[in-house]
């Protein structure tokens, strides 16, 4: 898998940064929550949309790698439109 050069983008309302991966020649839509930017990201709540585009630079690797993650486990890349990271996909995998 490998990550599409489009540029992530703030949802409409704000509470998710938009973003896309690329497998097998599929794009996936792709999605991580402000609240789990919060959480495991250090952003502040109520930081400002240029501020929340930083911090996803900034954790753009991990955040790809979760999604790819949750992609394979999710039942297949055939049955996937939207992957959507909540806080619960980072926490501590055993």
């Amino acid at each position: 898998m490998e990550m599409i050069e489009v540029r992530p983008s703030m949802s409409a309302d704000g509470q998710e940064v938009v973003f896309a991966v690329s497998a097998r020649g599929r794009e996936f839509e792709c999605a991580v929550t402000r609240k789990a930017l919060e959480e495991h990201f250090w952003l502040q709540r109520g930081a400002a949309e240029n501020r929340v585009l930083k911090i996803f630079e900034d954790g753009r690797r991990r955040i790809t790698a979760v999604a790819e993650r949750k992609l394979l486990t999710s039942g297949g890349e055939r049955h996937v439109d939207r992957i959507v990271l909540t806080p619960a996909d980072f926490g501590i995998r055993r």
